[in-house]
């Protein structure tokens, strides 16, 4: 594994600034311009809400063409399915149909089928768009054979596709998920249930591998009591073989004798030479409310510095009363965008936060 080992000097942001002695820990006057750089005070409201009696969560946004595009998953009392939206904006949102739907009968993933896109292009700022693989578009995606709010056992599958804009069911990894709580390899803290994943593609290889996936995963106390959800990551060479890399998780929030809470939901951009883990955090720091939107930087992809501060989101509106949380964080023609889940007064909802007032557009 390639690391940093001396004292040096990285340009972020336009700014020239010393690294900390340890090279695995980012300096706190690269914390705070990162967070300058990445904030967005502006809260421009809901922008996609279900249809009554079902739910909205996980907003992914990529570009296609000359179009943007918005994966996001459906909960329908039964179980997660993922959706796709467009918009010529960012800002208005129309539904276009369903392109994963629940699993065949009897099968690991039969009803749960919670999905994102994978490979976004890490450059912040940059394309915004989802690369190609061995000549497919990739997701990877949450599953489950058993009804319900995301109810344990989860794991993680791998679908494809050669149009990410086509409405239909995306190709799957016609074989058990490739990352599971039940596999032998698995860690103490994912033993229980796979959440949410997001894979970086690091042509450097920094890692020995050129795919990173970053998930979060949950384990319980011996008497049975939730330990709470933390952030761990695999690495791969074709997207479909995986091997867990650490011991432990790398973003962990909490009391660990009480309840870790949850750190989950990252999604991982490049600012100059910072690594930049967006996720969010619940049920470990109340003054931020229950749920809320937070980061972590790194300079390796496998040690990450957490951001102390004022989280990038928290409860503050009718809609978001209640959670704030799960971001997808982009910067397009100057404007940061950060769409979460908000769950308030309107249901559980995606909504949109920016770094410059954009209602009335």
């Amino acid at each position: 594994m390639k690391t940093l080992t001396a004292i040096g000097f990285i340009s972020i942001l336009g700014l020239t600034l010393t690294t900390a002695a340890n090279a695995n820990e980012v300096p706190e006057t690269v914390m705070q311009e990162v967070y300058r750089e990445v904030q967005t005070p502006y809260k421009y409201g809901v922008v996609l809400k279900p249809e009554e009696g079902k739910m909205l969560d996980g907003p992914n946004v990529f570009r296609f063409g000359d179009a943007w595009y918005m994966m996001y998953i459906m909960f329908d009392k039964n179980g997660y399915e993922t959706y796709l939206a467009k918009s010529a904006d960012l800002l208005h949102w129309e539904p276009q149909g369903k392109i994963l739907p629940y699993g065949a009968s009897h099968t690991w993933d039969c009803w749960q089928a919670d999905g994102g896109p994978s490979l976004f292009t890490v450059e912040w700022g940059g394309a915004n768009t989802i690369q190609q693989f061995d000549g497919k578009y990739w997701m990877t995606y949450l599953g489950g054979y058993k009804k319900g709010y995301e109810t344990d056992p989860l794991a993680i599958g791998v679908a494809w596709t050669k149009d990410p804009t086509k409405i239909g069911p995306w190709t799957r990894y016609n074989r058990n998920p490739v990352l599971a709580p039940w596999h032998e390899d698995a860690r103490v803290f994912e033993r229980t249930t796979l959440y949410k994943s997001y894979v970086v593609w690091d042509r450097d290889e920094t890692l020995g591998a050129p795919f990173v996936i970053f998930y979060n995963g949950k384990s319980k106390f011996p008497d049975g009591r939730n330990r709470g959800e933390c952030i761990g990551m695999a690495i791969s060479k074709d997207m479909l073989n995986w091997t867990r890399y650490g011991e432990d998780s790398v973003v962990t929030n909490g009391d660990p004798e009480k309840s870790l809470g949850i750190s989950g939901d990252p999604m991982v951009v490049k600012i100059g030479k910072v690594w930049v883990m967006f996720y969010f955090g619940a049920f470990w720091e109340p003054k931020n409310g229950s749920a809320f939107d937070t980061f972590a930087c790194s300079y390796d992809l496998a040690h990450w510095t957490k951001w102390k501060g004022e989280p990038l989101i928290r409860p503050s509106e009718p809609w978001d009363k209640q959670y704030a949380h799960k971001p997808w964080v982009i910067r397009h023609n100057g404007v940061t965008y950060h769409w979460y889940c908000a769950v308030g007064d309107q249901g559980r909802v995606l909504a949109l936060a920016t770094s410059r007032d954009m209602r009335g557009q």
